[in-house]
């Protein structure tokens, strides 16, 4: 299939309640910047050209989506609920719904609601060392801080080498067909990311290089950094 009729699609799991930041809102809907942080998620993707969809997977008890106003995505968006009890379902049961519309070698870039700060220029670089990519890759960068495996009473076990150690970020991009077949069957704890159920089909995603910017929402004082990088960005 030519790389202009493959089609890219952006899938974003946003089923998860955010248990880590001690607020009864799911971190998804917290305020950023004037703007709940999905919102920025939904735009990064709504914003670039090459992206042709992107589909937010929802509890089917979600009360606060409907709740935001969501015209400047009209086009582009789609909302599904049927979010799972994990992330790993939760994108799998988007895959399912997408089925019909999508072909075994369309792109599915899988993000994390809360990780509102991917700038333009990290998604374009993904989706350039990609392309013609056989297996697909993450965003991911090279562990600065020196490691440490901890024992049950939260004393250092051990020092774990950093080296050829990278912490792995998202989009994680992957052909349709490829997403689809690791997903598949039961989906075991271990299953993290999608790069790890596709290793597990004995493939090797890429790396590619991202940014300590496009951080994950998780615990409360990373959304002061996020509005600080939002706001950066927004004035560039």
């Amino acid at each position: 299939m030519p790389v202009a009729e493959r089609r890219y699609v952006a899938l974003l799991p946003a089923a998860g309640s955010g248990s880590r930041m001690a607020s009864s809102t799911p971190k998804q809907y917290l305020d950023l910047a004037g703007a709940p942080v999905i919102r920025h998620t939904i735009a990064a993707f709504v914003n670039h050209p090459v992206i042709n969809q992107v589909v937010v997977v929802i509890s089917q008890e979600d009360e606060w989506f409907t709740s935001h106003d969501w015209q400047f995505a009209a086009g582009k968006l789609t909302v599904l609920r049927c979010g799972g009890s994990s992330r790993a379902e939760s994108v799998r049961n988007g895959l399912f719904h997408l089925a019909d519309t999508l072909m075994d070698a369309d792109w599915v870039l899988v993000h994390d609601a809360a990780r509102p700060c991917l700038a333009q220029s990290e998604l374009s670089r993904l989706l350039t060392n990609l392309a013609e990519d056989a297996v697909g890759g993450i965003l991911a960068v090279p562990v600065a801080d020196t490691l440490k495996r901890a024992d049950a009473g939260q004393r250092i076990a051990g020092t774990v080498s950093r080296d050829a150690m990278w912490q792995a970020q998202t989009p994680q991009m992957f052909r349709y067909g490829i997403l689809s077949q690791a997903l598949a069957g039961e989906l075991d704890a271990d299953i993290t990311d999608e790069a790890s159920a596709v290793e597990r089909l004995g493939l090797q995603p890429k790396l590619v290089p991202g940014s300590v910017r496009n951080l994950k929402i998780t615990y409360p004082a990373d959304l002061a950094l996020a509005d600080m990088i939002i706001r950066s960005q927004s004035a560039q």
